[in-house]
């Protein structure tokens, strides 16, 4: 059987085109794997399950919940704040970010990715921040229409700083890619988060490592298919 791996898709609902791609993988593609990985930034941002109301955010808990397919959900950098409501909502499991996972007897790392782009000093600082247990719990405490509106002012923020900064900078560093191929013992990566499709290959202590980057969805979307024969990409394009 064949596992499934998506990435960086930023739903929104200014965004329909990629709505109707990714309903198109799970009406198609996904009802014939065996599980479906969503390995973070479901969307473009999420401000608390509290905003399970909102009429966008439903629909596409609705659409996950509807997959019999298991399904599973590793937090990105704009979602981090999903928890528990959405997993029950959507009919999906919630798992850390670094989750190892034996695939076809091969152990496979699966992160998010943004933890590997250790030249970006400014960007591992505020994730330092955003991510402290009381950074969270303070901002869950705002009602959610102040919450949206930080939350707004930080991505900002983010662009901007991303537009003074290289690609090389941003990207995966080498060391660090390394450096987790080691201490988790394994010799297959999965990630997304840096929007660079690719498929790379590495010689870690002297063992061959292969590491699959998961691609931003656009104008059409990608998966990667995991089976016995190994790993090939999909892409789920517009009817």
């Amino acid at each position: 059987m064949t596992t499934l791996f998506v990435s960086d898709l930023h739903l929104c609902a200014r965004r329909p085109e990629t709505v109707e791609l990714f309903l198109r993988l799970l009406a198609g593609p996904a009802r014939d794997a065996s599980a479906l990985y969503i390995l973070g930034d479901l969307f473009d941002y999420w401000a608390g399950d509290d905003d399970l109301g909102d009429p966008f955010n439903r629909r596409i808990a609705d659409a996950l919940a509807a997959l019999a397919t298991p399904k599973f959900f590793l937090p990105g950098n704009r979602d981090f704040l999903i928890a528990a409501q959405f997993g029950v909502a959507s009919r999906l499991t919630l798992i850390d970010d670094e989750t190892v996972l034996d695939l076809a007897g091969q152990p496979t790392l699966l992160l998010h990715g943004d933890t590997l782009c250790t030249d970006d000093l400014d960007y591992q600082a505020a994730r330092k921040v955003l991510r402290a247990a009381e950074w969270r719990r303070d901002l869950l405490a705002l009602p959610l229409a102040e919450r949206k509106r930080k939350i707004e002012g930080l991505r900002e923020q983010s662009e901007t700083a991303k537009g003074g900064k290289s690609h090389e900078i941003m990207d995966a560093n080498a060391d660090a890619v390394a450096a987790a191929f080691r201490e988790r013992d394994v010799t297959r990566m999965i990630h997304g988060h840096t929007h660079r499709q690719a498929q790379h290959d590495h010689i870690v202590d002297g063992h061959p490592c292969e590491r699959w980057v998961l691609g931003d969805w656009g104008a059409q979307g990608n998966a990667l298919a995991v089976d016995s024969g190994g790993c090939r990409w999909l892409t789920i394009e517009r009817g």
